[in-house]
């Protein structure tokens, strides 16, 4: 099996995260997958941002939730990252399936909902992925274990995973869980947990892997995926290692 390189916020080292820059860029590296992050906002659309706030990648303050997407749209999202990205703005879940659609790619969307458990934000994502025929190539991921339980509603028609950073008993709590996958931070990883999850029919997937040493671990342990901020890096790292 071939460890599929997924890009974490698009290319993140390259660009400014979770911007059409950025997903364009991981696109033309070669990526396979692309990892974003959801939010709602006051008027219930979805975006795309990792913070509960706007005050880090932006030029603007305020909590999403508290701002209407028409507000979010004025913000400059790529001038902190450099000059050169002035103008990028905070996406929509729409239309980031919209430029997906027509492209070979997975998606690997994470409900940002483990600080503010957001009402609804489950079906939301759920029935814009499915409005764009997108089920079949779309994970959804959340460190929120009552989000998971809530996501299972539609198990079988998407791939839910459970983030975790802490969690000890992986495979009784993908169990417990009833979820398709587990993605673990790469101290997590431990010799074997692979082919315990594949034998229990989970995916494996590890996150955020940038050092050459730590992606040959992931490829030698045969992890589904990993999630990397250097996805041209990872796929130069991936060929090295196949041949």
């Amino acid at each position: 099996m071939k460890t599929m390189i997924i890009a974490h916020r698009g290319a993140s080292r390259s660009a400014p995260e979770n911007t059409m820059p950025a997903f364009e860029l991981a696109y033309e590296m070669g990526a396979q997958a692309i990892e974003t992050d959801v939010h709602l906002t006051k008027d219930q659309v979805p975006v795309l941002i990792h913070d509960e706030t706007v005050k880090r990648t932006t030029n603007g303050k305020g909590s999403v939730k508290d701002l209407t997407f028409k507000e979010l749209e004025t913000l400059d999202a790529g001038s902190w990252f450099d000059p050169s990205f002035s103008g990028a703005r905070i996406l929509s879940l729409d239309a980031f399936l919209q430029w997906a659609k027509d492209k070979p790619l997975h998606l690997n969307i994470e409900l940002k909902n483990n600080k503010i458990d957001y009402p609804r934000l489950e079906e939301i994502a759920y029935e814009h992925v499915a409005h764009c025929q997108l089920l079949h190539r779309t994970i959804f991921s959340t460190f929120n274990p009552d989000s998971v339980k809530r996501l299972n509603r539609y198990k079988g028609e998407v791939e839910i995973a459970y983030l975790t950073s802490r969690e000890r008993h992986l495979l009784k709590k993908a169990a417990e869980l009833n979820v398709d996958a587990l993605h673990i931070k790469y101290s997590q990883l431990k010799p074997g947990l692979a082919a315990a999850c594949h034998d229990q029919g989970l995916a494996l997937r590890i996150y955020t892997v940038n050092r050459p040493s730590r992606l040959v671990r992931c490829f030698k342990e045969n992890c589904d995926a990993v999630i990397t901020d250097v996805p041209r890096d990872a796929l130069q790292c991936l060929q090295q290692f196949s041949t």
